[in-house]
Parts: C-alpha cells; sequence; structure tokens
C-alpha cells in the first residue's frame, strides 16, 4: 500500500466498507469474519463547511440528531450530554494536553456510526495529519460492553510511516477471556485512489503477551461517497449493523466459553482516561 493522502481540507466524507476479522491463537483456536461499515470523517474539512454556512449533512447522514445513519460528538471522547465541546474541539485540547502542537493538519476519524440512534464502537481511531499531511499520531478510543471507555495515544515524535508498527502497554480491561497484560500493536496502512481503484484502508491490532502471539485482528475498508444512495446500500445490506455488534460480541462471548477458555473477572478502570504510548518510529 502506497502512503497517506495528502492533505486536502476540502477532504469528503466517506463510508468505508469492508470487514472486521479476528484470530485467537490460544489456548484454543478461535476466528471469525464479519462484513462492517465505518465512517470516516475530516474534522477540520466538516468545521470549515460549517463556517462557512454550507448545507449540513442529508436526512440520511445527521450530525448531533437523528438519522438513518448519523454521528454524535459526545459518542466520543470525555463528552457528555452537557458539553459544548465538538470531537474537534476535544481531540485538539488532548493533542495539545500531550505536547503535540503539529498535529495541525487533517484530523480523521474512523469510527462505527449511530443506526437509527444506536451506536456501539468497540474502537475508533483518530489519525492526526501534520500540514504536509504526514501523519504525525493517532489515538485508539476503545469502549468495552461495561459502559467504560479508555484511549490509547501513539505517539513517534516525528512523521508515522504507512504501516509502521506501533506498540502500546495494555491497560484497559476489554474481553473476559485476556488479562490486562501484554502489548498491543497497532499497524496503519492506507492506499491511494487510483484509476479503477478506490481509496482503501486497513488497520491490524495484534495483541500479545509474555508467551507471544494471542490475538491477531483487523479491519480493512474501500471509500465510497457518504450519500444517499450508499446510506441506503449499506443499511440494508447489513441490516441493524450496529445492534450486532453488541450481539457478536456476546456470541463469540459464549463460543469461548463453550471451549472452556479461562474466564477473567474484570479489574478496576485505569485512572487515567488516555495513556500515552511514545512509541519508538521504525520500519516494518
Amino acid at each position: 500500500m502506497n502512503a497517506h493522502d495528502p492533505l486536502r481540507f476540502g477532504a469528503p466524507d466517506v463510508l468505508l466498507a469492508g470487514s472486521v476479522r479476528h484470530r485467537r491463537l490460544r489456548p484454543v483456536a478461535h476466528a471469525f469474519s464479519y462484513r462492517v461499515y465505518t465512517l470516516r470523517l475530516p474534522l477540520r474539512a466538516r468545521a470549515a463547511r460549517q463556517a462557512r454556512g454550507e448545507p449540513g449533512d442529508s436526512r440520511l447522514f445527521a450530525h448531533n440528531r437523528f438519522g438513518l445513519l448519523s454521528f454524535y460528538d459526545r459518542d466520543h471522547g470525555a463528552q457528555d450530554d452537557s458539553s459544548a465541546l465538538t470531537a474537534l474541539d476535544w481531540i485538539d485540547g488532548l493533542l495539545h494536553a500531550n505536547g503535540i502542537q503539529d498535529a495541525d493538519g487533517e484530523i480523521y476519524l474512523h469510527t462505527f456510526p449511530r443506526v437509527l440512534g444506536y451506536v456501539f464502537n468497540p474502537v475508533s481511531f483518530w489519525l492526526c495529519e501534520r500540514a504536509d499531511g504526514a501523519l504525525r499520531a493517532v489515538l485508539c478510543e476503545v469502549n468495552n460492553t461495561f459502559g467504560e471507555r479508555h484511549a490509547y495515544l501513539l505517539d513517534t515524535g516525528r512523521p508515522i510511516a504507512n504501516g509502521m508498527p506501533l506498540t502500546a502497554r495494555k491497560v484497559f480491561h476489554v474481553s473476559p477471556f485476556c488479562k490486562v497484560e501484554g502489548d498491543y500493536t497497532f499497524r496503519f496502512l492506507f492506499a491511494r485512489a487510483q484509476e479503477g481503484r478506490p481509496w482503501r484502508s486497513l488497520v491490524r491490532i495484534d495483541y500479545g503477551d509474555a508467551n507471544g502471539p494471542l490475538l491477531v485482528t483487523s479491519i480493512d475498508g474501500t471509500a465510497r461517497a457518504l450519500d444517499a444512495s450508499n446510506v441506503l446500500r449499506v443499511f440494508f445490506g447489513h441490516p441493524l449493523m450496529t445492534f450486532g455488534v453488541v450481539a457478536r460480541i456476546h456470541w463469540q462471548a459464549l463460543r469461548l466459553f463453550l471451549k472452556r477458555v479461562p474466564f477473567i473477572a474484570k479489574p478496576r478502570p485505569p485512572g487515567a482516561t488516555v495513556t500515552r504510548a511514545r512509541c519508538e518510529a521504525q520500519d516494518r
């Protein structure tokens, strides 16, 4: 795959249609794959369009209001119903608080949309670019089914190359079949749109502990315009997708339980809401 797209503050909102894949290596083999779709929202471009008074989102995709698909600022970060911060305000504040001053280019949020007002986001990715379009930092925002949220800020101190492995120590409970120990390794790969081939993305998250690799996961997507026809296409192609996300999490947990994978009680969440991982910038 090629380098990340150069900065364009006119970047459009897009749907990413693809798959989630998950493979457990031990103590028993376990794997699954599901078709999904996500949003890729350029937050600065959206803010610029709003400031210019350009027409808002259609009734099929809505911002901070009900729609067939929708995006709410309060679904991310340290937001709640009373917060006046936008998602862009929040991520800019977090980056500056952590000494990252040069992520002044576009910020893309990859996330599941609300479907008929409902969403559960196992993980969302904030891709924070410099003004020259280089990827400067990534925030991986994780939710568990206990209503808790934690974020891993991946920072190399310089631009992140396409596919570069970025490692963060696991500190947040996600699955009752994995201890809070070991490390995640994230890889973000992007392929530019070419004639006859749309923009594509692949995010890999590998997890291992002291005994070696344990989980191999990924989510990929191929870009489509976030227009009415594509919203209808994914909505009817994957009915009630976000409701299905939670149902599938519990179904896979039952399968692991029946395979006698040891069950681990939920520990207390970490005191901080963000873990900063100062990743070493290295080649693949």
